[in-house]
């Protein structure tokens, strides 16, 4: 496949999926799936993304909750973070750039362009690939 992971946290399980569908099939990038921000942390534990793909609306840990805790260990705070997230106001926008995150990519998402979308938040070449 290729050199490249990423780590979808989303709590919605119908949304995680279409998104890893949409990064594996045509990009051709490898993905794993968290339906929580504690589940996330599980994952780090053994696996080291490329990249995270995190939704800020999620029950318990919610997205900035995740992203603090993602900052504050020396292990995990060099992965980019790209959110998912239906807030765009431009208050939410302001927000978003303080955090430092990599990139917000707005809800509904588009399964026909997210991995361009991706691709170009996060300065990868992306090849197009065929179903």
């Amino acid at each position: 496949m290729t050199d490249r992971q990423i780590l979808v946290v989303d709590d919605e399980e119908h949304l995680r999926e279409l998104v890893r569908a949409c990064l594996e099939d045509l990009a051709g990038w490898e993905t794993l799936g968290a339906a929580s921000g504690e589940e996330c942390f599980e994952i780090l534990k053994t696996e080291r993304p490329n990249a995270i793909l995190l939704d800020i609306s999620m029950p318990g840990m919610d997205g900035f909750a995740v992203y603090d805790r993602l900052q504050s260990e020396p292990a995990n705070s060099s992965i980019p973070v790209i959110l998912l997230t239906a807030k765009v106001l431009p208050s939410d926008r302001v927000r978003f750039d303080r955090m430092g995150v990599a990139g917000v990519i707005a809800k509904p998402i588009r399964p026909t362009i997210l991995t361009e979308e991706v691709a170009e938040i996060l300065g990868w070449e992306y090849n197009f690939h065929s179903l």
